[in-house]
């Protein structure tokens, strides 16, 4: 839980908090943040005030006990089709037979009728048949599946639906008829074996394509409707607002996408209660706005939708893979194009420095649960779902953790390790690790700053600090040498990586780093890979002079180094008793990305998740506002692409961070986001 220093933008934050401290006391509570009441079961007032308490999962709670869910060994492709027309199930069955990698089928049946899966579609490997309301047309069923969980696995997913359109015929902006708008997608996206293959070839081959549909599908702004509301009070959920010009989007809900993009509509929360009575509307309900929807996080993610004719000339660039589909198939084999490695906090966990300092049964869960909500929709208190409120004395709970890493692209965990003068603290995740046959890689990062009341590693109000007159710096490479010698300690080029948050705070660093390479090789450890985290001076950093330090290079750590920019402050309705510093995430995403491509080789970058230490400092808490997978996902793609020239061995990405739960760090799921941070992951790694 190392902390971080703020620029001089940070009093334009202030300045933005204190005016909406003034706007929060005019705030009309049963309206939205627009100042305005609800007209729409999904606008976000409505959203907010169904918050707290348990939660409707958004999807039937009778699939957790349906065997067909139960998919042991998912194929890398869905296919998701909705049913309502029963009469034109034969012809997409009959279209699936082009695919020509396995896949797993699920179908949504609102028809009234049996649908009965085709026995001899060769590559289908599992199936699954749900009865579900004719409610949200073919995309609250989609959103139920997303929300499941049951789609998390896939890297990519077929969507259709049986279109009959008839209100087409009589659209003043569009031509033909529904038959031939539903004839042109699965001609295009189906239509043969040879397409189906130019379409999984364009996805192997770019890894920033992001949705494929048909031809003359991509519709722009002249096609909002009256949906424009709805889609702004939408995107709210995941603080996000929108630009109306900038619309683009797939019409008519059939295309090839990437699973992430569908994945991550989990991050909204949707429910029944959503979506609008059925009434036969062509316009302006929750369907038609989440289909715009779409568009525009595939976008923000960093993504491209393209057109299935525009893909045929891909085949005459050099390079190009006729057979890049089979990287699809079950089983085929994965490279990460990045060693993605996040920072994990040994914190939950209860110590006796803790239970003297905060009270007997004290672990970060007690900061964690004591957040309260600063602003309308503001998500506090952060909860977990798949690993619950762990214990980390328990084996179990890092298996779980580690597979969890491990199934979404990441190469090893970066343990936060506390040593004062001699003495561990919060030690009995790393030696309980070290102690058991857990084969996942692991270093150390070590947190050299003080501990304070105020949790900000600053000298006012120090519980413990740093004495490096007592017991010198140099000795800290011998209490770390058990796990440096252990066979899954992380090495690059042969190196074991260690790290080290404040260097700037020894006098004598340099030779600190000299003694630390010595006294490695000396016990077997061979050569150490040091890196300096790369804080600003004020926080002990050494800026550019790293290399002179003896060091191998340093890592990103945001929001550290990075600008302050403020955030919407007086949009949001900030609780009048906010004392803190409210920014702008997509800010800090844009600097960053801005900045990387010109790191040297020994720089290695960084993300974050989000940041938000409301459960540590309440009311005076600095917080990041607009987190949401999407742009992360951006984020962490944008610096794949950053790291990817280099040599294999430097393309290191650092996440912060893998359970930093009383800052809003986290990759690990949570009840408001599911896994859909690891999905963004696992998406722009293996790509």
């Amino acid at each position: 839980m190392p902390r971080f220093s703020r620029s001089g933008l940070v009093r334009r934050a202030q300045y933005q908090a204190a005016r909406a401290r003034n706007a929060a006391a005019n705030f009309l509570v049963s309206g939205s943040v627009k100042g305005y009441r609800s007209q729409h079961p999904a606008d976000f007032s409505e959203y907010v005030m169904r918050q707290g308490g348990r939660q409707d999962s958004g999807f039937p709670d009778k699939w957790r006990i349906d065997p067909q869910f139960d998919i042991a060994d998912p194929s890398r492709i869905a296919v998701v089709i909705h049913c309502f027309y029963a009469d034109l199930m034969p012809e997409l069955f009959d279209r699936l037979r082009n695919l020509p990698t396995d896949f797993d089928l699920f179908v949504t049946n609102a028809s009234g009728a049996d649908v009965a899966v085709p026995k001899d579609l060769e590559r289908m490997r599992h199936s699954v048949v749900v009865e579900v309301e004719n409610h949200g047309r073919d995309i609250f069923p989609t959103v139920q599946l997303v929300n499941s969980g049951i789609l998390d696995p896939y890297d990519l997913i077929l969507k259709l639906h049986t279109k009959k359109s008839p209100w087409r015929e009589e659209h003043a902006d569009l031509d033909g008829s529904g038959a031939a708008w539903k004839d042109q997608f699965l001609s295009d996206l189906v239509g043969s074996r040879e397409k189906v293959e130019e379409i999984l070839n364009a996805f192997a081959a770019d890894p920033t394509l992001g949705l494929v549909t048909a031809a003359d599908s991509i519709v722009g702004k002249e096609f909002w409707g009256g949906d424009q509301r709805i889609v702004e009070q939408l995107m709210l959920r995941i603080e996000m607002s929108i630009d109306p010009d900038e619309l683009e989007f797939a019409s008519g809900s059939m295309y090839w996408t990437r699973a992430f993009v569908l994945q991550g509509l989990r991050a909204f929360n949707l429910t029944s209660a959503d979506f609008d009575e059925e009434k036969g509307q062509v316009d302006a309900t929750t369907a038609h706005a989440i289909e715009r929807i779409v568009g525009i996080v595939t976008d923000e993610a960093g993504l491209r939708t393209v057109e299935a004719p525009r893909l045929a000339k891909l085949a005459s660039e050099p390079g190009y893979d006729a057979r890049g589909w089979r990287r699809f198939e079950p089983g085929a084999s994965r490279t990460a194009a990045a060693n993605v490695i996040p920072f994990y906090l040994p914190q939950f966990h209860e110590s006796e420095e803790n239970n003297r300092w905060w009270g007997r049964g004290f672990t970060e869960w007690s900061n964690v649960a004591a957040a309260i909500p600063a602003w309308r929709g503001h998500y506090q208190p952060k909860q977990p779902t798949d690993l619950g409120y762990y214990d980390l004395e328990l084996d179990r709970v890092r298996m779980d953790q580690a597979d969890l890493a491990a199934a979404n692209g990441i190469g090893a965990f970066m343990y936060y390790y506390y040593w004062f003068s001699g003495k561990r603290i919060l030690n009995r995740p790393i030696e309980k690790l070290k102690a058991s046959g857990l084969d996942f890689p692991f270093c150390i990062m070590w947190a050299n700053e003080n501990w304070t009341r105020r949790w900000d590693g600053r000298s006012q109000d120090i519980l413990i600090g740093q004495d490096y007159s007592q017991v010198p710096a140099e000795d800290f490479i011998d209490d770390v040498m058990e796990f440096l010698l252990d066979p899954r300690y992380l090495r690059v080029d042969g190196k074991a990586l260690i790290a080290v948050y404040r260097p700037a705070q020894m006098d004598n660093f340099p030779e600190v780093v000299a003694t630390w390479r010595e006294r490695a090789r000396a016990a077997g450890v061979g050569e150490l890979k040091v890196l300096a985290v790369a804080v600003a001076e004020e926080f002990d950093g050494l800026g550019q002079g790293f290399r002179e330090a003896g060091l191998d290079g340093t890592l990103q750590f945001p929001p550290h180094n990075l600008p302050w920019v403020a955030g919407p402050a007086t949009e949001v309705g900030l609780d009048s008793r906010w004392r803190g510093n409210f920014m702008s995430y997509r800010a800090t995403v844009k600097a960053s990305l801005h900045a990387a491509p010109s790191l040297a080789d020994d720089e290695y970058p960084g993300a974050m998740v989000g940041f938000d230490n409301t459960a540590r400092r309440q009311w005076k808490a600095d917080a990041w506002y607009g987190s949401n997978p999407y742009t992360f996902h951006r984020w962490i793609a944008g610096l794949v692409r950053v790291v990817a020239p280099r040599e294999a061995k430097d393309r290191l990405l650092f996440v912060n961070a893998w359970n930093e739960w009383a800052e809003s760090a986290i990759l690990e799921p949570t009840t408001r986001f599911g896994r859909t941070y690891l999905l963004a992951v696992r998406n722009a790694v293996w790509s």
